[in-house]
């Protein structure tokens, strides 16, 4: 599998110190519509943003867009910015994610933008297979070494986001990218989400013998602005991927990397159960706070890791067979400065 060439990579290149974070995704779930809608036709930069006008409006200039950025802590997370509307969303988002760019007065404190300085995106194209092909400028390659998986983590997540792709492939100056200079990280085949986000791994998992499931837990900086962060875990193998999401995130994050739980660690699931393109989690009361009602944060992790790792759009949330009404957030993480 993809994800298991990523992880023995990332072993022999001594980077299984980047365990110290967490947020992925499954290559093989469907992405989730939490980012900015559809993107790109199977033509030029022109086209990359053929739905941009269904973007929530903030003002006449801008628009909602995602992007992926570093937090205080090292953690890749996506932050919902209000960029200028341009023709190509998916190229803007990028141009939005080079550090020392326009994009360094709209982000939150603690937070940076990962492209190198002075990167420029010379264009991106998006192919009928849903491939995008992203042509930087030299500047790229001058990155620094420790930053290197996240990079990849951060271009990867924010074009997969949009409908219209699913596998990220680079070039520099023309010419396609083989591997990443410093780290050595091979680019002989398409990046895609199943490689995954702050990877981290269960200790009772092994690399050739699990399964990645994409959590959402918490973060915070020093203003107090919360935001979610996606962990991709490597679990112990199995086919009930919704079950073991469920699951992972009752056990939590791991306390060693200073995010927050969103569920209970007393939390108990009755049933997940599928039906006609909804998933269904009904827990017990114990999914209530002391003041028995349900947390909006915990109800919104549970919709964001489940409709990340697989092909359900809904998520129905019940406690003891009540439902508890939620609407999945528009835009994941609208940044607070």
């Amino acid at each position: 599998m993809k994800h298991q060439h990523w992880i023995r990579s990332a072993a022999i290149a001594g980077v299984i110190a980047l365990l110290t974070t967490g947020c992925s995704v499954l290559g093989t779930g469907k992405k989730s519509d939490i980012d900015a809608p559809p993107t790109t036709g199977a033509e030029a930069d022109a086209k990359t943003t053929s739905a941009a006008v269904t973007i929530d409006m903030i003002e006449d200039n801008s628009s909602q867009m995602t992007v992926y950025v570093k937090d205080a802590k090292g953690f890749v997370a996506p932050l919902s910015l209000g960029l200028p509307k341009t023709v190509s969303v998916a190229k803007t988002t990028l141009e939005y994610m080079v550090d020392g760019g326009p994009v360094a007065s709209l982000l939150p404190s603690g937070f940076q933008a990962l492209l190198p300085k002075g990167t420029k995106v010379v264009s991106l194209n998006v192919t009928s297979d849903k491939r995008a092909i992203v042509d930087f400028s030299k500047e790229f390659l001058n990155y620094d070494g420790p930053n290197e998986r996240k990079i990849l983590e951060a271009i990867t997540w924010n074009l997969t986001s949009f409908p219209t792709v699913e596998k990220v492939q680079l070039r520099v100056d023309g010419k396609d990218l083989k591997e990443m200079p410093k780290g050595k990280t091979p680019l002989d085949t398409p990046l895609a989400r199943s490689m995954g986000i702050n990877i981290e791994k269960a200790e009772d998992a092994e690399f050739g013998q699990s399964t990645p499931v994409t959590l959402y837990f918490l973060n915070q900086n020093d203003q107090n602005y919360k935001y979610y962060v996606p962990v991709t875990r490597l679990v112990k193998r199995t086919d009930d991927v919704a079950k073991a999401v469920v699951e992972q995130l009752i056990k939590g994050p791991d306390q060693k990397k200073g995010l927050a739980a969103v569920l209970n660690a007393t939390t108990e699931v009755k049933s997940i159960k599928p039906s006609d393109g909804v998933i269904t989690v009904d827990f017990s009361n114990k999914f209530l706070g002391a003041d028995q009602k349900a947390s909006t944060e915990a109800m919104q992790s549970v919709i964001l890791s489940l409709t990340e790792n697989t092909s359900f759009k809904q998520v129905q949330i019940k406690v003891d067979g009540a439902v508890k009404p939620v609407t999945k957030t528009a835009h994941i993480n609208p940044a607070k400065l």
